[in-house]
């Protein structure tokens, strides 16, 4: 592993970590596999959202300063 290490120039912690990740993944079932990729667009379309309403969170705020 160092060898290749070297060879790329990357320091060996990464290509182990790479490598432990790449094993996991590989254990995972279809099923799995479909569930990760369903989170992950899960989870980018709750931070839109979430941007979303901080933005609108503040419009309101700023609105209802002029009522007053």
């Amino acid at each position: 592993m160092s060898g290749a290490a070297k060879q790329l120039g990357l320091h060996e912690s990464p290509l182990y970590a790479w490598r432990k990740k790449a094993r996991y993944e590989a254990s995972w079932s279809e099923t799995e596999k479909a569930l990760a990729i369903e989170n992950a667009r899960l989870k980018r379309q709750l931070a839109k959202q979430e941007e979303k309403l901080a933005l609108l969170k503040k419009a309101a705020a700023y609105f209802a300063k002029g009522l007053k």
